[in-house]
């Protein structure tokens, strides 16, 4: 079952019991493990039926509200509060079915409230009818001079002179900002106060309402209407004709931390301690031309990607003793909030870690949001390079990687004269001093792992000081490490990746060059000779220029865990390496203004502003035309050695390209109608009646196929912004793709055409490996290309074929992605182990099973006697303790459940059947459990495969029949085909036989 699902059905459905009444095939008590990973705490419940951004009728006497002037929906008219109350009726009612309180309610990006839950009550909750999910409220975290000189903003033919200037650029556009703040004294966040009443001659001039909100005409013909909420150092006066919102969202974060034990620098209001969210609001709109000056050096000039766009802040980021983070409900009714002020555009540098599913609160918020036409930034994650680590997977997300772009370099230089070139922020040289090794320094009760990280207190000021020390980078944060060669009195520090990463340019305690693997290994061996030397140089003096843009290795990777591998992820890379902006000047940042800060938060906002820009030239595009304006028209990422890089699952559709962006010739567009058919394809249950799509046919400027069989024909529609004659071309190593038709002709600007993608698997192809490559549009000028991944595999068998009788036969079809022979290995029949039995509401029973070596499949499963009932299933394995662990659990909406294990590991394992729901007017329901363990030792009569071995042809169907005698026609029986192909090590699942 799918773990959070829009519609009706039990999530787990199984109230936790402490005991359970013995019972022939249980011969003593036993205390029963809770079914279910829920515990007493806060949840957040997202409930069946539409949040009003999405609203389109159903509701008997509430009629859709009329739109407002930009088209989005109208949030704050009457209609638009009689379905609000709607909502808010049923969340009552729903919370007060299990005797819970919402402290929290969700009605415009979603429709659902938060509350103090016990296990119990979310349990029931979450088999509620009107429930779609129960999710606990976790903390989420944020994933930690300019670049618009290297993006192409800045000169004559920039993008900013193009839209008025730098001053205007983004004029009319706002920019919301979720995150930890905003320290308005910044200069990069300057704005007049507010004029009471429009200006005239400036209509985009924020100014303060009748109401006393904050209101802003903006250039889709739509109106932003603000609150300056006050709070801790933050007035109404604070906002500007710049900062037009402010709000802070802290309850859901201080139900579990009390708010003394907020950080001395933390302030409960929207000014921001911490510096994440200043930094990341100026690199998406902060002011033009901004001096920067940093621990006393002067770096030039700073400005946002927009500098002419308005900010909205929502602080929903903490800081605190026992706990840091972004409380789920908080970030839900920030989005909320956002999407009823009516931003343009959303920036989101936090995740909680890779992405399994898109049904999550906050990734369902944000598809209200982008279908009330907001533009949605993410961050991709800091989990890299491992791969499928990447967080946000919705396709109505622009979810972005970090890549290197202006280098923030120093150079190393030995005393034998030898260079090597790392990340620096600074560019003051540094006089030749004694290098050693932590490990060479540390005190004498320090663990030598401990010192190699220079972690805190583990160097010996006796031994250090005077001295730049060599640190591996790991643990503990880069800057503690400089920190504590700083309090051993130590000069300098050269930091080293173990390895290969990004190399970081951070402000430090001391002069600090940061090496990647290579150069570190050479500098440590150097190191180690008696007498070693360094100096640091500014800059890069090697003569070897770094190559750029390069993915950062912290950059989180695809294929994403969620939609089987039919999203591609991340969609694009943008600048996330040692950028410079405004922070909090608070103690962690060194009291500066300003700080270099590195990772895929930082990358988001740039694309975050320049989607602002996007909609300064075309106010009314769909979130979706700008994404994909923006990955058509990327450029290619580079290795280390300058060559191409072109990993989609590192780097999306490449390098952001402003000069570009503005003229993408065709834009890939989609809405929420198509995200919802795609939830439905990728077995999401969204209670909405509409039909599924297959995900790799959601119209996304990129085409993933997670599972190829042979062939597989993927459909795509773009709408013309450049009319004219496009020619296509496509290419993926291993496939024969086929473009049709391969010629469009657009007659003018707005119309779609459609067309299809056919990839069939050749011999040269690496099965069950991705191969990517592009497809690309030339005309009219320029050239539209979107990444393509896809997954060869060698056969698609079924999952299982019935039959029945006492002998007999069925023919199994079987798909074939390649060209060869698969050996049938089949095993079987094995009769099942059947116990019956009656139980009342919420009674349960249970049994041990032993799992012997050489089981190659196990099913267990329970049948209600009356399908209007609700039985659950749960399989634990026993530990030599006697401690129960969790394998598996069934809890749908059915009356029946089933697990399945191939291959189980062997062992004692206890299977618990619970009555979760009686049928309508009966006090119990009875049961029919059974056990299979198809193992050569449990084999009655026979199962036999013809042909074998199975010829396979690639992109066709072959056949064979499996045969079975000798059962007992009374019985339930059940045997497995493997599939084993020639040369290869590649695991298949194999066809169950299930008789009788």
């Amino acid at each position: 079952m799918v773990a959070i699902a829009w519609g009706a059905g039990a999530l787990l459905a199984a109230a936790p019991l402490t005991s359970a009444a013995a019972s022939p095939a249980d011969p003593a008590p036993r205390e029963v493990p809770v079914l279910s990973s829920f515990e007493d705490g806060h949840y957040v419940v997202t409930l069946t039926g539409a949040p009003l951004a999405e609203y389109q009728g159903g509701v008997a006497g509430i009629p859709v509200p009329k739109a407002a002037p930009d088209g989005r929906p109208n949030m704050k008219g009457p209609v638009a509060r009689q379905y609000r109350r709607h909502l808010e009726r049923r969340q009552s009612d729903v919370a007060a079915s299990v005797g819970a309180s919402p402290d929290q309610r969700y009605t415009v990006a979603l429709n659902g409230f938060a509350a103090e839950l016990s296990a119990v009550q979310a349990q029931k909750l979450a088999g509620h009818p009107g429930v779609l999910s129960v999710v606990p409220d976790t903390l989420r975290q944020v994933q930690t001079t300019t670049t618009p000189e290297y993006l192409g903003l800045t000169g004559s033919a920039g993008v900013w002179a193009e839209l008025g200037g730098q001053a205007r650029a983004g004029e009319g556009v706002v920019v919301g900002i979720l995150d930890t703040g905003l320290w308005p004294e910044n200069p990069a966040f300057a704005g007049a106060e507010l004029p009471e009443g429009p200006t005239p001659g400036k209509p985009f001039l924020a100014h303060r309402g009748e109401d006393g909100r904050i209101v802003q005409q903006k250039r889709d013909g739509g109106t932003f209407t603000g609150v300056c909420e006050e709070g801790e150092r933050w007035s109404e006066t604070t906002c500007s004709t710049k900062v037009i919102g402010a709000r802070y969202f802290a309850e859901g974060f201080l139900r579990n931390v009390d708010e003394e034990d907020l950080v001395e620098v933390e302030y409960l209001s929207p000014r921001d301690g911490h510096g994440h969210g200043s930094h990341t609001a100026a690199t998406a709109a902060g002011k033009d031309n901004i001096p920067v000056v940093l621990e006393g050096e002067d770096f030039g000039s700073t400005s946002g990607m927009a500098p002419g766009a308005s900010l909205a802040v929502y602080k929903v980021c903490w800081t605190a003793t026992a706990a840091s983070g972004c409380a789920t409900s908080d970030s839900v009714a920030a989005i909320d909030a956002a999407v009823e002020d009516g931003v343009d555009v959303i920036n989101y540098s936090i995740g909680g870690g890779a992405a399994t599913t898109v049904a999550d609160p906050v990734e369902l918020a944000f598809l209200s949001a982008a279908s009330a036409g907001i533009f949605v930034a993410t961050s991709a994650g800091n989990a890299g390079p491992e791969a499928s680590t990447l967080d946000h997977a919705s396709p109505w997300l622009t979810t972005v990687a970090a890549a290197t772009a202006v280098p923030r370099e120093g150079t190393v230089l030995l005393g034998d004269g030898r260079r090597f070139v790392g990340g620096r922020l600074s560019g003051r040289p540094m006089p030749a001093a004694p290098l050693v090794l932590s490990t060479d320094v540390k005190t004498e009760k320090a663990k030598e792992a401990d010192a190699r990280l220079c972690k805190p207190g583990t160097l010996d000021p006796a031994e250090a000081r005077g001295k730049v020390v060599l640190c591996y980078r790991g643990e503990n944060p880069r800057v503690e490490k400089s920190a504590e060669v700083a309090r051993a009195g130590g000069v300098g520090m050269v930091l080293v990746n173990p390895t290969p990463s990004s190399v970081d340019a951070d402000v430090h305690l001391v002069p600090t060059v940061h090496l990647d693997a290579a150069a570190g290994k050479e500098v440590v061996a150097y190191a180690e000779q008696p007498g070693a030397t360094v100096a640091f140089e500014g800059g890069n003096t090697t003569g070897i220029v770094t190559p750029t843009p390069q993915i950062a290795g912290f950059s989180s990777r695809g294929p994403t865990l969620a939609s089987d591998g039919d999203v591609l992820k991340p969609d694009i890379a943008a600048p996330g390496v040692g950028i410079l902006a405004a922070v909090a000047p608070q103690p962690g940042n060194g009291e500066n203004d300003f700080g270099g800060m590195s990772g895929t938060s930082m990358a988001s906002p740039h694309i975050a502003g320049l989607a602002a820009l996007i909609f300064h030239r075309y106010p009314n595009w769909s979130p979706m035309a700008v994404k994909s304006a923006m990955m058509t028209t990327a450029r290619d990422l580079v290795r280390a050695d300058g060559t191409p890089e072109r990993d989609a699952f590192a780097g999306g559709a490449g390098f952001v390209a402003p000069r570009r962006f503005l003229d993408p010739g065709l834009v890939y567009d989609s809405g929420p109608e198509e995200w919802i058919a795609f939830m439905e394809g990728s077995g999401i249950d969204t209670g909405t009646g509409l039909g599924a799509i297959d995900p790799s046919d959601l119209n996304q400027p990129s085409i993933a196929i997670g599972e190829l069989v042979g062939t597989q024909t993927v459909t795509r529609r773009v709408t013309a912004v450049s009319p004219g004659l496009y020619f296509a071309r496509a290419s993926v190593p291993g496939m024969r793709v086929r473009v049709s038709p391969s010629v469009l002709h657009f007659n003018a600007p707005g119309e779609t055409k459609t067309f299809k993608v056919t990839f069939t698997t050749t011999r040269k192809a690496e099965l069950a490996e991705y191969a990517g490559g592009f497809l690309t549009w030339r005309g009219a000028g320029t050239t539209v290309r979107s990444p393509i991944a896809v997954r060869p595999l060698p056969l698609d068998a079924p999952e299982e074929v019935r039959g029945s009788g006492a002998e007999g036969s069925v023919t199994v079809p079987v798909a074939a992605g390649t060209t060869g022979e698969v050996e049938l290995d089949p095993l079987g029949m094995v009769p099942g182990d059947v116990e019956r039995g009656r139980l009342e509401r919420n009674g349960t029973r249970f049994w041990d099973v032993d799992i012997e070596p050489g089981t190659e499949f196990a099913r267990f499963e329970v049948l209600a006697e009356d399908q209007r009932g609700d039985f659950d299933l749960a399989l634990f394995r026993l530990g030599d303790d006697g401690e129960e662990e969790l394998v598996r659990i069934s809890a749908s909406a059915s009356a029946d459940e089933r697990i399945d294990l191939v291959a189980p590991e062997p062992g004692t394992y206890m299977v618990l059947v619970m009555n979760f729901a009686n049928p309508p007017g009966q006090s119990s329901n009875g049961f029919e459990q059974a056990t299979f363990l198809v193992n050569s030792a449990s084999v009655e009569g026979s199962l036999e495969v013809e042909p074998n071995p199975l010829a396979l042809t690639s992109g066709r169907v072959s056949t064979y029949e499996a045969s079975w005698s000798g059962l007992d026609p009374e019985q339930r029986y059940l045997g497995i085909v493997d599939y084993v192909l020639e040369d290869s090590e590649i695991p298949l699942p194999p066809t169950v036989v299930a008789v009788g």
